[in-house]
């Protein structure tokens, strides 16, 4: 059964937020606490607590926010011309998962459907996850005592449908499907804009941590939406250490050996 994931065209996405209002009722979601919200009085994020990066105020994924709405503006030198960017963010669910991987009581799993989650019912709260991941998505909620990211909609597509926020999105920017399906898809729409004079539209996502089953077609340098160039999965970054230290230990003792044979060679000496 080939994984199911999704390709996100940033170069057709205006920035609505219908998937980001979509993530949120599909999947039950709050709002976002806020300290400055809690002491005017209110549970969760006010109005007034604006980030300064342009019309995006949720700033980061969270374990409220699954999906978060990028906002990039670019200018020319002289301030004269600008351009919005706009990508809809979420869990790439790794190939190579580092949140899966760091989790000592096996509550993230990876379904028959490629999809990474968090069993709630086994989450003890540990936190390991968190710094496990390259992208900055998995969360710790307070209230819960548990760790929270998107699923997938691991119940809707188990059941035969596609993800909540691809089928809110009004231009198709956000496609479910088979990867492989999803890839021959990306590829074509990478040569399209390439003969449209894109000359920096990339797809990110087929190698990064093993590759990702949501990944993006960007017009312009990962960095710029946010997104590490060479993501690094700490446990991969933990065997490279192991052999460093493993082949240290080796010649340590080689030396070892060899001084204590001269020093045996200059003793029989007469």
């Amino acid at each position: 059964m080939n994984a199911k994931g999704m390709f996100v065209d940033t170069s057709i996405c205006t920035g609505c937020k219908a998937c980001q209002v979509a993530c949120k009722e599909w999947n039950g979601l709050s709002g976002e606490p806020s300290h400055f919200a809690k002491k005017a009085g209110y549970p969760y994020r006010v109005a007034n607590n604006f980030s300064g990066r342009s019309y995006d105020n949720t700033q980061n994924l969270s374990a409220t926010d699954w999906r978060h709405v990028r906002f990039i503006e670019q200018f020319n030198a002289d301030r004269s011309e600008a351009r919005w960017l706009f990508a809809s963010d979420s869990c790439k669910h790794c190939n190579n998962a580092g949140c899966l991987n760091a989790c000592p009581v096996q509550a993230i799993v990876r379904t028959d459907l490629g999809n990474v989650f968090v069993k709630q019912e086994v989450c003890i709260g540990c936190k390991y996850c968190i710094p496990a991941c390259p992208y900055g998505v998995i969360s710790f909620d307070q209230r819960t005592g548990t760790v929270h990211k998107c699923t997938l909609c691991n119940d809707r597509i188990h059941n035969g449908l596609g993800t909540a926020c691809a089928k809110a999105c009004p231009t198709g920017s956000i496609a479910f499907g088979d990867v492989p399906d999803l890839k021959m898809r990306a590829d074509a729409r990478l040569v399209q804009l390439k003969k449209l004079g894109y000359e920096k539209a990339n797809i990110y996502g087929y190698d990064e941590a093993g590759g990702l089953n949501v990944f993006y077609l960007f017009l312009d340098k990962p960095e710029v939406y946010g997104q590490p160039e060479k993501p690094v999965v700490p446990q991969d970054r933990l065997h490279i250490s192991s052999g460093v230290t493993v082949a240290a230990a080796i010649a340590v003792a080689v030396g070892a050996a060899i001084a204590f044979r001269e020093r045996g060679e200059k003793k029989d000496k007469p």
